[in-house]
Protein backbone atom coordinates (compact mmCIF):
# COMPACT_ATOMS: atom_id res chain seq x y z
CA UNK A 1 0.00 0.00 0.00
CA UNK A 2 1.05 3.81 -0.91
CA UNK A 3 1.13 6.38 1.41
CA UNK A 4 -1.22 8.44 -0.69
CA UNK A 5 -3.97 5.47 -0.51
CA UNK A 6 -3.28 4.68 3.17
CA UNK A 7 -3.78 8.25 3.87
CA UNK A 8 -7.45 8.06 2.13
CA UNK A 9 -7.84 4.82 3.92
CA UNK A 10 -7.93 6.92 6.86
CA UNK A 11 -10.31 9.54 6.22
CA UNK A 12 -13.47 10.19 8.12
CA UNK A 13 -15.02 7.36 9.55
CA UNK A 14 -11.70 5.51 9.34
CA UNK A 15 -9.49 7.85 11.08
CA UNK A 16 -11.73 7.06 14.07
CA UNK A 17 -11.76 3.63 14.24
CA UNK A 18 -7.87 4.10 13.84
CA UNK A 19 -7.96 6.34 16.80
CA UNK A 20 -9.81 3.88 18.81
CA UNK A 21 -7.39 0.97 18.02
CA UNK A 22 -4.74 3.08 19.20
CA UNK A 23 -6.82 3.28 22.81
CA UNK A 24 -7.06 -0.63 22.79
CA UNK A 25 -3.03 -0.78 22.07
CA UNK A 26 -2.20 1.80 24.68
CA UNK A 27 -4.35 0.10 27.36
CA UNK A 28 -2.91 -3.21 26.27
CA UNK A 29 0.55 -2.96 26.14
CA UNK A 30 1.12 0.28 27.65
CA UNK A 31 3.10 1.86 24.59
CA UNK A 32 2.67 5.53 23.82
CA UNK A 33 -0.03 6.80 21.33
CA UNK A 34 1.81 8.78 19.32
CA UNK A 35 4.82 6.07 18.89
CA UNK A 36 1.76 3.32 18.07
CA UNK A 37 0.22 5.35 15.40
CA UNK A 38 3.62 5.99 13.35
CA UNK A 39 3.97 1.91 14.06
CA UNK A 40 0.88 1.40 12.67
CA UNK A 41 1.67 3.89 9.58
CA UNK A 42 4.87 1.68 9.42
CA UNK A 43 2.95 -1.60 9.56
CA UNK A 44 0.55 -0.78 7.04
CA UNK A 45 3.06 0.70 4.28
CA UNK A 46 5.54 -2.69 4.94
CA UNK A 47 2.98 -5.35 5.90
CA UNK A 48 0.02 -4.61 4.33
CA UNK A 49 -1.33 -4.75 7.62
CA UNK A 50 -4.32 -2.42 8.82
CA UNK A 51 -5.18 -1.24 12.28
CA UNK A 52 -7.70 -4.24 13.09
CA UNK A 53 -4.92 -6.53 11.63
CA UNK A 54 -2.21 -4.41 14.17
CA UNK A 55 -4.62 -5.16 17.21
CA UNK A 56 -5.70 -8.91 16.61
CA UNK A 57 -2.40 -10.14 16.06
CA UNK A 58 -0.60 -7.87 18.36
CA UNK A 59 1.55 -6.91 16.23
CA UNK A 60 3.06 -4.26 18.54
CA UNK A 61 4.32 -7.41 20.30
CA UNK A 62 6.45 -8.64 17.90
CA UNK A 63 9.84 -7.63 15.70
CA UNK A 64 10.01 -7.27 12.00
CA UNK A 65 10.79 -10.42 10.87
CA UNK A 66 8.19 -11.94 12.79
CA UNK A 67 5.67 -9.33 11.18
CA UNK A 68 7.04 -10.48 7.88
CA UNK A 69 5.52 -13.76 8.17
CA UNK A 70 1.90 -12.84 8.80
CA UNK A 71 -1.04 -12.82 6.33
CA UNK A 72 -2.59 -9.36 6.53
CA UNK A 73 -5.47 -7.97 4.88
CA UNK A 74 -3.98 -6.60 1.58
CA UNK A 75 -1.98 -9.58 1.31
CA UNK A 76 -4.75 -11.63 1.63
CA UNK A 77 -6.86 -10.00 -0.94
CA UNK A 78 -3.95 -10.41 -3.48
CA UNK A 79 -3.76 -13.75 -2.77
CA UNK A 80 -7.11 -14.22 -3.90
CA UNK A 81 -6.62 -12.14 -6.82
CA UNK A 82 -4.28 -14.44 -8.11
CA UNK A 83 -5.64 -17.68 -7.52
CA UNK A 84 -9.69 -17.23 -7.76
CA UNK A 85 -11.02 -16.78 -11.36
CA UNK A 86 -14.00 -14.03 -10.70
CA UNK A 87 -16.54 -15.53 -13.05
CA UNK A 88 -16.67 -18.49 -10.42
CA UNK A 89 -16.68 -15.93 -7.66
CA UNK A 90 -21.41 -16.42 -7.91
CA UNK A 91 -21.14 -19.93 -7.70
CA UNK A 92 -19.68 -19.76 -4.12
CA UNK A 93 -21.58 -16.20 -2.86
CA UNK A 94 -25.47 -17.77 -4.14
CA UNK A 95 -26.33 -20.51 -1.88
CA UNK A 96 -28.57 -22.39 -4.27
CA UNK A 97 -25.60 -22.49 -6.83
CA UNK A 98 -23.17 -23.89 -4.93
CA UNK A 99 -25.51 -26.91 -3.05
CA UNK A 100 -25.94 -27.66 -6.70
CA UNK A 101 -22.62 -27.82 -7.56
CA UNK A 102 -21.35 -29.33 -4.37
CA UNK A 103 -24.58 -31.52 -3.54
CA UNK A 104 -22.12 -34.81 -3.15
CA UNK A 105 -20.52 -33.34 -0.65
CA UNK A 106 -23.08 -31.76 1.51
CA UNK A 107 -24.75 -34.95 3.73
CA UNK A 108 -28.30 -33.57 3.65
CA UNK A 109 -31.37 -32.69 1.85
CA UNK A 110 -31.54 -29.29 0.35
CA UNK A 111 -34.83 -27.90 -1.53
CA UNK A 112 -34.65 -24.89 -3.72
CA UNK A 113 -37.50 -23.10 -2.83
CA UNK A 114 -37.93 -21.66 -6.76
CA UNK A 115 -37.82 -25.24 -7.72
CA UNK A 116 -40.11 -26.72 -5.37
CA UNK A 117 -44.06 -27.42 -5.00
CA UNK A 118 -45.94 -28.14 -2.48
CA UNK A 119 -46.34 -31.87 -2.73
CA UNK A 120 -42.53 -31.79 -2.75
CA UNK A 121 -42.47 -29.54 0.59
CA UNK A 122 -44.93 -32.00 2.44
CA UNK A 123 -42.83 -34.82 1.41
CA UNK A 124 -39.87 -32.84 2.68
CA UNK A 125 -41.39 -32.27 6.07
CA UNK A 126 -41.86 -36.24 6.83
CA UNK A 127 -40.30 -36.83 9.97
CA UNK A 128 -38.83 -33.38 10.65
CA UNK A 129 -39.06 -31.77 13.88
CA UNK A 130 -37.06 -28.33 12.69
CA UNK A 131 -35.39 -27.50 9.64
CA UNK A 132 -33.65 -24.28 8.47
CA UNK A 133 -35.05 -21.58 5.90
CA UNK A 134 -31.91 -19.35 4.12
CA UNK A 135 -31.56 -16.36 2.04
CA UNK A 136 -29.65 -17.29 -1.51
CA UNK A 137 -27.07 -14.67 -0.46
CA UNK A 138 -25.79 -13.96 3.12
CA UNK A 139 -23.15 -14.16 5.30
CA UNK A 140 -22.50 -14.39 9.10
CA UNK A 141 -25.40 -16.40 9.73
CA UNK A 142 -27.81 -13.36 8.29
CA UNK A 143 -31.36 -13.82 7.19
CA UNK A 144 -31.16 -17.66 8.57
CA UNK A 145 -34.29 -18.62 10.24
CA UNK A 146 -34.37 -22.32 12.12
CA UNK A 147 -38.02 -23.01 11.91
CA UNK A 148 -40.20 -25.35 14.38
CA UNK A 149 -42.74 -27.25 12.42
CA UNK A 150 -45.44 -27.46 15.45
CA UNK A 151 -45.25 -23.63 15.42
CA UNK A 152 -47.49 -23.73 12.59
CA UNK A 153 -51.33 -25.03 12.67
CA UNK A 154 -50.99 -26.59 9.25
CA UNK A 155 -48.10 -27.63 6.47
CA UNK A 156 -50.64 -24.92 4.05
CA UNK A 157 -49.65 -22.39 6.69
CA UNK A 158 -45.88 -23.36 6.79
CA UNK A 159 -45.72 -23.36 3.07
CA UNK A 160 -47.49 -19.84 2.86
CA UNK A 161 -44.43 -18.70 5.24
CA UNK A 162 -41.10 -19.57 4.13
CA UNK A 163 -42.66 -18.73 0.13
CA UNK A 164 -43.58 -15.36 1.22
CA UNK A 165 -41.62 -12.99 -0.67
CA UNK A 166 -40.74 -10.55 2.08
CA UNK A 167 -39.07 -13.56 4.05
CA UNK A 168 -36.31 -13.87 1.26
CA UNK A 169 -36.11 -17.44 1.42
CA UNK A 170 -34.50 -19.47 -1.11
CA UNK A 171 -33.69 -23.09 0.16
CA UNK A 172 -34.94 -25.03 3.03
CA UNK A 173 -32.53 -27.63 4.50
CA UNK A 174 -32.44 -30.52 6.71
CA UNK A 175 -31.03 -29.88 10.28
CA UNK A 176 -27.93 -31.80 10.36
CA UNK A 177 -27.13 -34.35 13.59
CA UNK A 178 -23.47 -33.39 14.40
CA UNK A 179 -21.47 -36.13 16.15
CA UNK A 180 -22.40 -36.26 19.69
CA UNK A 181 -18.12 -35.34 20.68
CA UNK A 182 -18.90 -31.91 18.77
CA UNK A 183 -21.66 -31.42 20.28
CA UNK A 184 -20.83 -32.00 23.47
CA UNK A 185 -18.29 -28.75 23.68
CA UNK A 186 -21.69 -26.65 22.41
CA UNK A 187 -24.86 -27.95 21.70
CA UNK A 188 -26.89 -25.79 20.73
CA UNK A 189 -24.93 -24.67 17.37
CA UNK A 190 -23.77 -26.86 14.54
CA UNK A 191 -19.74 -26.07 15.14
CA UNK A 192 -17.79 -26.69 12.41
CA UNK A 193 -14.43 -26.80 11.30
CA UNK A 194 -12.80 -23.81 9.03
CA UNK A 195 -10.56 -25.62 6.41
CA UNK A 196 -8.65 -23.96 4.10
CA UNK A 197 -7.54 -25.16 0.97
CA UNK A 198 -4.83 -23.64 -2.23
CA UNK A 199 -4.69 -25.28 -5.14
CA UNK A 200 -0.90 -25.06 -6.92
CA UNK A 201 -0.39 -27.33 -9.94
CA UNK A 202 -3.40 -29.48 -9.67
CA UNK A 203 -2.44 -30.07 -6.00
CA UNK A 204 -4.63 -29.93 -3.73
CA UNK A 205 -3.00 -28.66 -0.28
CA UNK A 206 -4.49 -27.48 3.39
CA UNK A 207 -3.65 -24.21 4.50
CA UNK A 208 -4.77 -24.46 8.08
CA UNK A 209 -7.47 -25.51 10.00
CA UNK A 210 -9.60 -24.26 12.76
CA UNK A 211 -12.63 -24.95 15.02
CA UNK A 212 -15.55 -22.93 15.33
CA UNK A 213 -18.45 -23.00 18.18
CA UNK A 214 -21.11 -21.32 19.02
CA UNK A 215 -21.90 -19.21 22.20
CA UNK A 216 -25.00 -17.15 24.56
CA UNK A 217 -27.40 -19.46 23.25
CA UNK A 218 -27.08 -18.70 19.32
CA UNK A 219 -27.25 -21.61 16.66
CA UNK A 220 -24.80 -20.12 14.51
CA UNK A 221 -21.10 -20.55 15.13
CA UNK A 222 -20.00 -17.68 13.53
CA UNK A 223 -17.44 -15.00 15.30
CA UNK A 224 -19.70 -12.26 14.97
CA UNK A 225 -22.81 -13.48 16.24
CA UNK A 226 -20.55 -14.27 20.03
CA UNK A 227 -18.59 -17.77 18.81
CA UNK A 228 -15.48 -18.68 19.25
CA UNK A 229 -12.57 -19.98 17.15
CA UNK A 230 -9.87 -22.32 18.28
CA UNK A 231 -6.40 -23.70 16.36
CA UNK A 232 -6.82 -27.14 15.13
CA UNK A 233 -4.40 -29.95 14.02
CA UNK A 234 -6.03 -32.20 12.00
CA UNK A 235 -3.52 -34.57 11.93
CA UNK A 236 -3.36 -34.94 15.22
CA UNK A 237 -7.20 -35.08 15.17
CA UNK A 238 -7.11 -32.40 18.57
CA UNK A 239 -8.16 -29.02 19.44
CA UNK A 240 -4.62 -27.17 20.15
CA UNK A 241 -5.56 -23.47 21.63
CA UNK A 242 -7.51 -21.63 23.58
CA UNK A 243 -10.95 -19.98 22.07
CA UNK A 244 -11.20 -16.58 20.40
CA UNK A 245 -13.80 -14.30 19.80
CA UNK A 246 -14.21 -11.55 18.02
CA UNK A 247 -13.73 -8.95 21.00
CA UNK A 248 -10.61 -10.55 21.57
CA UNK A 249 -11.66 -12.17 25.01
CA UNK A 250 -9.74 -15.25 24.71
CA UNK A 251 -11.49 -19.17 26.96
CA UNK A 252 -9.47 -22.16 28.13
CA UNK A 253 -12.96 -23.77 28.60
CA UNK A 254 -16.12 -23.01 26.55
CA UNK A 255 -17.48 -20.66 28.77
CA UNK A 256 -21.52 -22.52 28.21
CA UNK A 257 -20.16 -26.31 29.19
CA UNK A 258 -16.97 -25.62 30.72
CA UNK A 259 -15.33 -28.29 27.89
CA UNK A 260 -11.71 -27.61 27.78
CA UNK A 261 -10.26 -26.54 24.57
CA UNK A 262 -6.71 -27.37 24.14
CA UNK A 263 -6.54 -31.14 23.35
CA UNK A 264 -10.41 -31.90 23.15
CA UNK A 265 -10.76 -35.21 20.32
CA UNK A 266 -12.29 -34.31 17.25
CA UNK A 267 -13.85 -37.61 15.38
CA UNK A 268 -13.00 -38.00 11.36
CA UNK A 269 -10.54 -35.61 11.11
CA UNK A 270 -8.83 -37.30 8.36
CA UNK A 271 -11.92 -37.79 6.20
CA UNK A 272 -12.37 -34.26 6.75
CA UNK A 273 -8.63 -33.75 4.85
CA UNK A 274 -10.06 -36.23 1.86
CA UNK A 275 -13.21 -34.75 1.92
CA UNK A 276 -11.92 -31.20 1.23
CA UNK A 277 -9.30 -31.93 -0.75
CA UNK A 278 -11.54 -33.53 -3.43
CA UNK A 279 -13.82 -30.68 -3.27
CA UNK A 280 -11.07 -28.13 -3.60
CA UNK A 281 -10.63 -29.79 -7.29
CA UNK A 282 -14.24 -29.55 -8.11
CA UNK A 283 -13.49 -25.88 -10.10
CA UNK A 284 -10.20 -25.90 -10.95
CA UNK A 285 -9.65 -22.10 -11.74
CA UNK A 286 -10.91 -21.61 -7.69
CA UNK A 287 -7.83 -22.05 -6.19
CA UNK A 288 -8.51 -20.73 -2.74
CA UNK A 289 -11.50 -21.73 -0.78
CA UNK A 290 -12.56 -21.64 2.68
CA UNK A 291 -14.70 -24.72 3.69
CA UNK A 292 -17.09 -25.02 6.51
CA UNK A 293 -17.09 -28.69 7.68
CA UNK A 294 -19.63 -30.23 10.20
CA UNK A 295 -18.95 -33.61 11.72
CA UNK A 296 -21.92 -36.08 11.85
CA UNK A 297 -21.87 -39.16 13.61
CA UNK A 298 -21.08 -41.01 10.34
CA UNK A 299 -18.63 -38.51 8.82
CA UNK A 300 -17.76 -34.97 7.54
CA UNK A 301 -20.22 -33.02 5.29
CA UNK A 302 -19.78 -29.27 3.73
CA UNK A 303 -22.16 -26.73 5.32
CA UNK A 304 -20.65 -24.21 2.52
CA UNK A 305 -17.49 -22.76 0.75
CA UNK A 306 -16.14 -19.43 1.25
CA UNK A 307 -14.49 -17.26 -2.13
CA UNK A 308 -13.02 -15.10 0.62
CA UNK A 309 -11.14 -17.06 3.40
CA UNK A 310 -10.15 -15.85 6.47
CA UNK A 311 -7.13 -15.08 7.15
CA UNK A 312 -7.73 -13.99 10.90
CA UNK A 313 -8.69 -17.23 12.60
CA UNK A 314 -5.18 -19.04 12.29
CA UNK A 315 -2.87 -16.58 13.09
CA UNK A 316 -4.88 -15.38 16.64
CA UNK A 317 -2.21 -15.25 19.05
CA UNK A 318 -2.33 -18.17 21.93
CA UNK A 319 0.36 -18.07 24.92
CA UNK A 320 3.24 -19.77 24.09
CA UNK A 321 2.83 -20.33 20.73
CA UNK A 322 5.66 -19.10 18.11
CA UNK A 323 4.71 -15.77 16.14
CA UNK A 324 4.98 -17.27 13.07
CA UNK A 325 2.06 -16.20 10.45
CA UNK A 326 0.37 -18.01 7.72
CA UNK A 327 2.61 -17.03 5.16
CA UNK A 328 5.51 -19.67 5.58
CA UNK A 329 3.25 -22.35 5.21
CA UNK A 330 1.66 -21.05 1.87
CA UNK A 331 5.13 -20.76 0.04
CA UNK A 332 6.06 -23.99 1.03
CA UNK A 333 2.98 -25.08 -0.89
CA UNK A 334 4.84 -23.48 -4.12
CA UNK A 335 2.62 -19.75 -3.88
CA UNK A 336 5.30 -16.48 -3.68
CA UNK A 337 3.11 -13.92 -1.28
CA UNK A 338 3.28 -10.79 -2.72
CA UNK A 339 4.68 -7.76 -0.59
Amino acid sequence: MNLKNFFRMLGGASFKKMGRAIDVVHEKSGKSKFTTFFDMIGCSLKYGAGYNDYIIFEFYNMNGKQRKTYLTRMKNKRLIATLNSEEYARIFDEKNLFDKKFAEFMGREIHDLAETDYPTFEKFLEGKEYFFAKPYIGESGKGIEKIKVADFATKEELWKYVTNPEKNFGLIEEVIVQHPDVSKIYPYSLNCLRVVTLVVDGKPNILYAVFKTGNNGKYVDNLENGGLACHCDLDKGIITGQGHTSALVNYECHPATGIKFEGYKLPYTKEVQELVKKAALVIPNFGYVGWDVCITPTGPAIVEGNDFPAYDFPQLPDPDRPRIGLIPTIERCGIKVRK
